[in-house]
C-alpha cells in the first residue's frame, strides 16, 4: 500500500467521522433517554443510542468499499453473512435502547447474528500453536467462533458504564487492529476496522470526558460484535501463530474484566442474569476512582494489548506464551489495586 493511498484512506475516514457526528447530533435531538437508577453511574437523565453513528458511518463505509476498494473485499459469502448479522445486531439493540427489550430477545438476535457469521463460512477453523503446528478444530471451530462472538459482544456491553470507557477502548482497539492487519496484508480486517475507528471519533467528543449523549446497546453491542467477527478474520493471518488471540489480547483488560467478574459472581453463588454493580471497573469508580482516569486505563490497556499483539507476531515460540503471561499480570496488579481499594472503603 502506497502513502498516497493510505492518505485517501484517511480523508475518507474522516468523511465518515463527519456523518458519525452528524448522527451522533440526530439522537441527542430525539431524546432517547437513559433514566439513572441504582445500578448506574450518571445522577442525571441522558439521551442514548450515540452508537448510531458509529453504526452508519461504518455500513455506509463498508458499502463504499464494496464497491470500490476491490483489494478489500471478503469471497461475497462471507461478506453478506458479516452484513446482515451487522445489521440484526444493530437493529435489535437499536429497539432495545428505545423499549428496553428482554435479555432474552438481545440473546437471541445475538446467536442469530452470530450464526449467520459462522454459516457464510467464516470461522476459526485451524489453530497454529507454537512448536506442535496446526490443529485442525472440525465442527468444534463452529462451537468455539459462536461462544467468542457471543462473549465478546455482551462483554463490550458490559463494560459500557463509564464515559468514554467502551468507545475509546474500542477506538484504541480498531486503530491498532488496522495498522496489525495493514502489516499482515489482511486488506477487509484492516479497512474495516478503519470504518469502526472512524465512526467511534465522530461519537466519542460527545460522550467524554463530559457525556452529552451514550452509546447505548446500538454502540456497545455493535462494537463488541464486529471487533469479535474481525478476530475470526484475524485468525487466518497464515503466517502467524495463535493469531486469533489477536483481538483478545486488544481487549485483554475488558475481556478480563467481564470474565473475573463472572466468576467471582458465581463463586458466590449470586444469579449471573440479574444486573449488577461488581465489575472492576464500578468498583473502583465506588471506591473513589476518577470516572475518566478508569476510562483512560482502559484505553492504556488497549494500546498496551496493540503493543504486545506486535511482538507477539515477531517472537516464536515461548517467547508468545511470555507476552500473553505479562499481559495477565498487569490485568492482575490491577485487580489487587480495585481489590485493596474496594476493601478500604467496605465497597468489595
Amino acid at each position: 500500500m502506497t502513502l498516497l493511498a493510505f492518505l485517501r484512506h484517511l480523508a475518507f475516514c474522516a468523511v465518515l467521522a463527519g456523518v458519525s457526528a452528524i448522527m451522533v447530533r440526530a439522537m441527542i435531538a430525539a431524546r432517547v433517554m437513559d433514566t439513572p437508577d441504582g445500578r448506574k453511574a450518571h445522577k442525571n437523565p441522558t439521551p442514548r443510542g450515540g452508537g448510531v453513528g458509529v453504526v452508519v458511518a461504518f455500513l455506509l463505509g463498508i458499502g463504499v468499499m464494496y464497491g470500490y476498494a476491490q483489494f478489500a473485499r471478503l469471497g461475497d459469502p462471507y461478506f453478506r453473512g458479516v452484513i446482515l448479522a451487522a445489521l440484526l445486531i444493530a437493529v435489535v439493540s437499536f429497539l432495545d435502547d428505545v423499549w428496553d427489550l428482554p435479555f432474552t430477545v438481545k440473546l437471541g438476535a445475538q446467536a442469530l447474528a452470530a450464526i449467520a457469521v459462522v454459516g457464510s463460512g467464516l470461522y476459526v477453523g485451524v489453530l497454529n500453536i507454537p512448536v506442535h503446528g496446526a490443529v485442525q478444530l472440525g465442527w468444534f471451530g463452529m462451537v468455539l467462533t459462536l461462544f467468542w462472538i457471543l462473549f465478546a459482544t455482551n462483554a463490550m456491553n458490559f463494560i459500557d458504564g463509564l464515559n468514554g470507557l467502551a468507545g475509546g477502548t474500542t477506538l484504541v482497539a480498531a486503530v491498532f487492529l488496522a495498522a496489525i492487519a495493514a502489516v499482515q496484508g489482511a486488506w477487509f480486517v484492516y479497512f474495516a476496522s478503519l470504518l469502526l475507528a472512524a465512526g467511534l471519533a465522530g461519537f466519542l467528543p460527545f460522550n467524554f470526558p463530559r457525556a452529552r449523549i451514550f452509546m447505548g446497546d446500538v454502540g456497545s453491542q455493535f462494537c463488541g460484535f464486529m471487533l469479535a467477527v474481525l478476530g475470526v478474520a484475524a485468525a487466518r493471518f497464515d503466517r502467524v501463530e495463535l493469531s486469533f488471540l489477536i483481538v483478545p489480547m486488544l481487549l485483554s483488560g475488558v475481556l478480563y474484566d467481564v470474565g473475573f467478574t463472572l466468576v467471582r459472581r458465581a463463586l458466590a453463588g449470586e444469579n449471573l442474569a440479574r444486573a449488577h454493580r461488581g465489575h472492576l471497573y464500578q468498583v473502583a469508580h465506588r471506591a473513589g476512582m476518577d470516572a475518566r482516569w478508569i476510562a483512560a486505563l482502559h484505553w492504556g490497556f488497549a494500546a498496551l494489548g496493540g503493543l504486545a499483539a506486535f511482538a507477539f507476531l515477531a517472537a516464536t515460540g515461548v517467547w508468545k506464551l511470555l507476552i500473553l503471561a505479562a499481559l495477565l499480570a498487569v490485568q492482575a496488579g490491577w485487580t489487587a489495586y480495585v481489590v485493596r481499594r474496594g476493601q478500604e472503603i467496605g465497597k468489595w
